[in-house]
């Protein structure tokens, strides 16, 4: 199941060019959403692109709250264009007192936020698929409606949504295999707290950061703690954030110490030529 295909160029005016196209320019997403018994950790880059050499910087994390009553939050990946369709459509209806405004349940939210993609690729797939674009927008949605336990939901391009699980925690959109064996590897539901869920977090876009120069800050930072139903726990980390740079130096030098600190390697004193002829046979 893709959880990426973050292609982010239909923002830029381009669409419906008939020239030869360039070559798609590398992911320039990486979108994560942990769950934990103690609440949510929300995150994400800030970095959007139309080619190799034109970068640009947009918010991909979007907050929707009624305090005491419900508290939202959606991080966006795909054509900048769309998810910036969908967000105003799902934004109006919110502040008409609709929408998510309404809705009774983190999965009926979930449900709200496909049909606004639903409505966009009525308006805008056709035109985008003429000119041999895909419609391309994935969503996080985190949160938690007074009365049921915190959710977090992702939304596919058609609208519908899957969810995370006690057994599978989080959810990444768009560069997510450089930051998914440390997750894989340390988070676990019931007993990760929030703040190292957050740690685990940062450390998972340092990753990404290390293997993919397109990804990196500002990075924006939620942590919303269960029951709370309010967004009150925000952090965002730009380019040189004293912070960022000692985790990204002290994880690099426990690694390499980890490492070092393993068993020594045990070799058989038989010759390559032996060893691999016993192979062959």
């Amino acid at each position: 199941m893709p959880l990426n295909s973050a292609q982010e160029s239909c923002h830029n005016g381009h669409v419906g060019t008939q020239f030869a196209r360039e070559p798609a320019p590398r992911t320039m997403t990486y979108c994560l959403g942990i769950m934990t018994q103690e609440g949510l950790v929300m995150a994400s880059d800030s970095r959007t692109n139309a080619g190799f050499d034109d970068l640009n910087i947009a918010r991909k994390m979007h907050t929707f709250s009624q305090p005491g009553e419900r508290a939202f939050v959606v991080l966006s990946s795909g054509s900048l264009s769309l998810s910036q369709s969908v967000l105003n459509m799902a934004r109006a209806s919110f502040n008409a007192g609709e929408g998510l405004a309404r809705v009774d349940s983190m999965y009926a939210a979930a449900r709200e936020l496909g049909e606004c993609v639903r409505q966009v690729a009525e308006m805008d797939r056709a035109a985008l698929e003429r000119d041999n674009y895909s419609f391309n927008v994935h969503l996080l949605l985190g949160g938690q409606v007074l009365g049921e336990a915190p959710a977090l939901y992702m939304i596919y391009p058609q609208g519908n949504p899957i969810s995370a699980t006690e057994e599978s925690p989080f959810l990444q959109l768009g560069e997510y295999k450089y930051g998914r064996p440390l997750l894989d590897r340390g988070i676990v539901f019931r007993t990760t707290s929030l703040m190292v869920a957050a740690k685990y977090a940062l450390l998972s876009f340092d990753a990404t950061m290390r293997s993919n120069g397109a990804i990196g800050p500002p990075i924006e930072l939620l942590l919303y703690r269960r029951d709370s139903l309010v967004l009150d726990c925000y952090r965002k980390f730009s380019h040189g954030d004293a912070e960022l740079q000692a985790i990204h130096g002290r994880w690099e030098q426990s690694l390499r110490r980890a490492v070092e600190d393993l068993p020594d390697l045990h070799f058989a004193s038989a010759s390559l030529e032996e060893t691999t002829q016993s192979i062959l046979i």
